[in-house]
């Protein structure tokens, strides 16, 4: 069982979305393996089973440890994590901007990488963990772990403005060269405050925006990859197929004959 839910008013600013699930209670995982492609965003992900989150780093290789309270930073490509083995876990999807602020340094520290929290928390990251997983119900999970993240929030700064801007107008598609003039700092300075906040670089993380947004577009089985593509401002459709294989590591037609149930995550 999931749910998902929007966060309480004074951590909007924050955080995108909490969800929590329980895990399979019989029958293992219909795949050993996953694909997750980018979003762009942070997540926060804490696993209640006795199981860490395996991740592959080479496809034939084996899997490592990453741990059970976790911080998946921005990233624009996909990774391989192990499914085999269905877990409860309770997490968080912050906004871009958010996640420096939250844990209290750049988000470019994080970007491309799976964090252990404790290097973050600390000690409270086991013990917050060890509190979600005493709670049986999922909404008294989430509930708790709302109540931990509103006790940083006094201690929490606002995004600067200007890449709270930045960050709309990237979201709209306004071309980079454009967004970087209207901003009133050089190119340099933008980036570096940018990719400070979100982890990615502006054309980075725009370019991850809309890949994403070629994703329900590919659902449809009536549009051709050239429509796709030319709807989405790709020059054609190699330069769409080239960014897509880059980003998700599969082709859009593989991914289109796989239909994934869930958009960014591809069974392996």
């Amino acid at each position: 069982m999931l749910i998902r839910r929007e966060p309480l008013p004074p951590l909007r600013p924050y955080v995108s979305a909490l969800w929590a699930e329980s895990g399979a209670s019989s029958a293992a995982a219909c795949a050993a393996r996953e694909r997750v492609l980018p979003t762009g965003a942070t997540h926060l992900v804490f696993r209640l089973s006795p199981e860490p989150l395996l991740l592959y780093d080479e496809p034939a290789g084996a899997p490592r440890a990453v741990g059970h309270a976790v911080v998946g930073g921005p990233r624009s490509e996909a990774y391989l994590r192990d499914v085999s083995v269905s877990a409860a876990t309770v997490g968080v999807q912050l906004r871009a901007g958010a996640a420096g602020l939250l844990f209290a340094g750049s988000a470019a520290e994080l970007s491309g990488a799976h964090t252990p929290l404790e290097q973050l928390w600390g000690s409270a990251a086991e013990r917050l963990r060890e509190h979600l997983a005493d709670l049986g119900d999922l909404d008294d999970r989430l509930d708790l772990l709302e109540r931990v993240l509103l006790a940083r929030v006094p201690s929490l700064r606002d995004v600067h403005p200007v890449i709270m801007k930045s960050l709309e107008r990237v979201g709209r598609g306004v071309a980079i060269r454009d967004v970087v003039s209207d901003s009133g700092y050089s190119h340099r300075r933008l980036l570096s405050l940018f990719q400070g906040a979100v982890g990615l670089t502006p054309k980075r993380y725009a370019r991850v925006l809309r890949f994403g947004r070629t994703l329900p577009r590919l659902a449809h089985p009536g549009a051709s990859l050239t429509q796709v593509a030319l709807a989405e401002g790709y020059a054609d459709q190699a330069h769409f197929t080239r960014e897509f294989r880059e980003m998700a590591g599969l082709s859009p037609n593989a991914y289109r004959a796989l239909a994934p149930r869930h958009s960014h995550h591809v069974p392996a």
